[in-house]
């Protein structure tokens, strides 16, 4: 499936950088789905699966460059794993096992939405969950993939946030809709019709410049170091790493743990080292001669191969974000001398 990358290209300070290459300029059609699924209605039946959710029903609007819809996809699926409906979705889905048993299996309609989205699109959904778990499904069925590398996308939740408020809270569905006054002629919560609304919301935003926020799926992961992602957004950078067998590699990785500016490549002075306050983690506070106080931040997540990969976030920091960072920090330390403190008392 082809879809846009962002452009490699060295800035005035001779930085390799990823340039924001806007999918507007692109003719390619917007792929806006979602997903329902279902899960072991019990712990036994949980534990001897490997597939934690099946995928019940696929739902999709094809919009075209315009964002004007052209076609529609929508089917259920007979469960194969799961044979007793999860009460609680259920209930929220208003589906029961009786209207699924005669329909085709995931691997016959997830073919067939793959040939319908079209080899130059590009994936919209609400959050972050619905493309790595059809991803799952299609492995789970050993299918071809829909892509072996690292998927940028458009989160429409955090597209929200960022054209209408805070850039920050991540509403839902049904809020998004209310805000923008969008009319509620179908019910929440079937695949069709959440689909529908996400697509509705894509089509208020106005701003061409949101829809620089792309993000990246992460259940394909970079394979190697030139393959590394590493982009520049309106006021902040994002690293994703390769995968490490194991954390201390990973926080041992010279580009893990570089510190240089990521809007002008010069070096930093540390303001406050690396330190982290639950061990996934990690935060610094450097300082670059040009554009001021920078917070890095390091997330460690564990990939679907149970090894380690690293997400890093830089973006320049004032006063109230530095003190934060601090904050933490002091936080840190007081919890270790409490710990000490406990740990001499339990020796008397």
């Amino acid at each position: 499936m082809l879809l846009c990358c962002a452009l490699r290209s060295k800035n005035a300070d001779g930085i390799l950088e990823q340039k924001i290459q806007s999918w507007e300029q692109e003719q390619v059609n917007y792929i806006v789905f979602d997903l329902e699924w279902n899960q072991a209605a019990d712990i036994r039946t949980r534990q001897e699966n490997s597939l934690l959710f099946e995928i019940i029903e696929i739902g999709a609007v094809k919009l075209n460059e315009k964002r004007e819809q052209i076609a529609t996809f929508h089917e259920l699926i007979r469960p194969q794993v799961f044979h007793t409906m999860n009460q609680v979705t259920g209930e929220l889905i208003h589906l029961n096992m009786d209207q699924l048993t005669n329909c085709r299996s995931f691997r016959e309609v997830a073919a067939d939405f793959i040939q319908w989205c079209g080899n130059d699109c590009i994936f919209c959904t609400w959050g972050n969950l619905d493309l790595p778990e059809l991803q799952r499904n299609m492995d789970y069925y050993h299918m071809t993939p829909v892509s072996c590398k690292t998927l940028k996308y458009y989160d429409v939740q955090k597209l929200f946030s960022i054209a209408f408020e805070d850039k920050k809270s991540r509403r839902t569905l049904q809020y998004a809709v209310d805000f923008l006054g969008i009319e509620k002629d179908v019910a929440f919560h079937r695949a069709d019709t959440d689909a529908y609304y996400t697509a509705k919301i894509m089509k208020e935003i106005t701003d061409q410049k949101v829809f620089d926020n792309y993000s990246f799926d992460t259940y394909h992961l970079p394979q190697n170091k030139s393959e590394e992602i590493w982009v520049c957004f309106e006021d902040y950078a994002k690293y994703i790493s390769r995968e490490f067998p194991d954390k201390p590699t990973a926080m041992a990785d010279k580009k893990v743990l570089s510190t240089k500016c990521f809007l002008c490549g010069a070096k930093t002075k540390k303001k406050i080292p690396w330190f982290t306050n639950n061990g996934k983690h990690y935060y610094t506070i450097v300082s670059c001669p040009r554009h001021g106080m920078i917070k890095e931040k390091i997330r460690l997540r564990k990939s679907k191969n149970d090894q380690i990969y690293v997400v890093k976030t830089m973006k320049q920091a004032g006063p109230e974000i530095v003190q934060d960072v601090l904050n933490k920090k002091n936080q840190v330390r007081s919890n270790r001398k409490e710990r000490r403190h406990s740990k001499k008392e339990d020796l008397f």
